[in-house]
């Protein structure tokens, strides 16, 4: 297993390093432990925050308050709690993206 994400009981931790003011939301690949996305809002008011969540629930078909901002709410580090059902679907987005480091 990977360090940026961990079972813990029945949830799935995601460590996560958020690019904001990006063109586009979209995952960057893996780097420094954090899986990278790049989010189309700026960090006010909590608009990438809510990008955020809104692109991993529908990129892994859960419900928004299935995912949990535990931990970086004004940081661009994050450490989200989310379903453990969820667990394939983030290991098969890394196999696929080209951009792991």
């Amino acid at each position: 297993m990977d360090d940026w994400f961990r079972i813990d009981g029945e949830r799935l931790q995601l460590n996560i390093k958020v690019v904001p003011g990006s063109s586009r939301t979209e995952f960057a690949g893996v780097n420094n432990g954090r899986l990278r996305i790049r989010i189309a809002a700026i960090p006010e008011d909590g608009r990438a925050n809510n990008e955020l969540i809104a692109f991993l629930a529908k990129f892994l078909n859960c419900a928004k308050k299935e995912i949990v901002l535990q931990s970086g709410e004004r940081s661009r580090q994050k450490t989200l709690s989310l379903p453990g059902s969820v667990q394939q679907k983030i290991e098969h987005l890394i196999e696929r993206n080209p951009g792991n480091k």
